[in-house]
């Protein structure tokens, strides 16, 4: 089988062309420019592509980069800056698997004749039983576990895709990187948004790329009780920056009104709500979409709690009713959704509203 991986310069990409190669499989490793600016998050820079490279040349396979950066520009850093000019906060890392690895560089393996596109991603694909749809699954080590960043992924992806790292846990994969002597085996995992540098943050990033706007704290009574330097970098559910109440209590962000430059916050009690909307259209399911009224368990972070809930669509409108009150979800954030029966099992995922 010819396979295509993924190789971003990582300890799991390299274990995962490792374990391609050791299955017998024809590899070719890729690494994908994506990033024209400077970074210091430990993925897209010019480091990354060598220790790639060499890895590469470690496993005796051929080693491309594809030069990707126009397609990430207007898939991804646009609608990121446009999202926060409108108040949301969107998923960028997210945005990237959806459109690059799994449609840009996928659509690309099938034109270069590779059968499958592997990636070192902590997850795991179960191949369809009898004709019947693939699944994804949550990664074997619960710490490192990725499928809310791969909750998009419908059947034709997951019938050409190969996570082989997803059966092994972040130390097991160290492990067998050191007994390969990969020079990736020691190398920190990347942190955060390749395209934000950590001293300059998203201030930094988007004030070079858009206006940002001072903006008014208003309580649930409409009184002014705070300013903020930059209404567009506030987050619905963020308490840094909203205050305390009159008793005292923390206040966190409620609302987000970049047009009117104001942030409604309140405390804890007041700002928990039971469902989450989700946009329209932004609903993506692995197998098929949900009815109206099945279970599900939501995931609104990478790593957050599993929240039981149930799945509401009518009239078009789709959203995510929870068993209990929950912090607001800021819009722009992926709700990914599982399959109360089998937690591991990821259904489809939506962008909340």
């Amino acid at each position: 089988m010819r396979v295509l991986v993924a190789m971003s310069g990582g300890v799991d990409s390299s274990v995962a062309a490792a374990l391609m190669v050791g299955a017998g499989h024809d590899v070719v490793g890729a690494t994908l420019k994506l990033w024209g600016g400077p970074s210091d998050s430990g993925c897209c820079s010019v480091a990354d592509v060598d220790d790639a490279r060499r890895v590469a040349q470690q496993l005796g396979i051929a080693h491309h980069v594809f030069n990707m950066a126009e397609d990430f520009d207007r898939t991804v850093v646009a609608p990121y800056v446009l999202a926060h000019a409108e108040g949301r906060t969107p998923n960028p890392c997210i945005e990237c698997n959806r459109h690059i690895k799994f449609d840009a560089l996928l659509a690309r393996a099938g034109r270069l004749g590779f059968d499958v596109l592997a990636t070192g991603h902590h997850a795991r694909v179960q191949p369809g039983v009898g004709g019947g749809p693939h699944r994804l699954l949550r990664g074997a080590d619960p710490d490192k576990d990725q499928s809310y960043v791969l909750s998009m992924l419908g059947q034709r992806a997951l019938g050409r895709v190969c996570l082989p790292v997803g059966e092994m846990t972040k130390a097991t994969v160290r492990t067998r990187a050191g007994e390969l002597g990969l020079r990736t085996a020691d190398k920190p995992d990347s942190q955060d948004v390749c395209f934000i540098l950590g001293d300059a943050g998203r201030a930094g990033f988007l004030s070079e790329r858009m206006d940002l706007h001072p903006g008014r704290v208003l309580d649930a009574a409409g009184d002014e009780v705070g300013r903020v330097d930059a209404v567009e970098l506030v987050t619905v559910g963020q308490r840094r920056g909203m205050g305390h109440s009159t008793d005292g209590k923390r206040r966190f962000a409620l609302s987000v009104d970049v047009r009117s430059a104001t942030v409604v916050v309140g405390t804890a009690d007041e700002v928990l709500v039971d469902e989450v909307r989700l946009a329209p259209g932004s609903a993506a399911w692995v197998d098929r979409p949900l009815g109206d009224g099945e279970p599900v368990i939501a995931q609104v972070s990478a790593h957050g709690r599993p929240l039981p809930a149930t799945y509401r669509s009518a009239a078009g409108a789709a959203s995510v009713h929870f068993a209990e009150p929950q912090r607001p979800i800021a819009p722009g954030q992926t709700v990914a959704l599982y399959e109360p029966a089998d937690p591991e099992s990821v259904l489809g995922s939506g962008i909340a509203a």
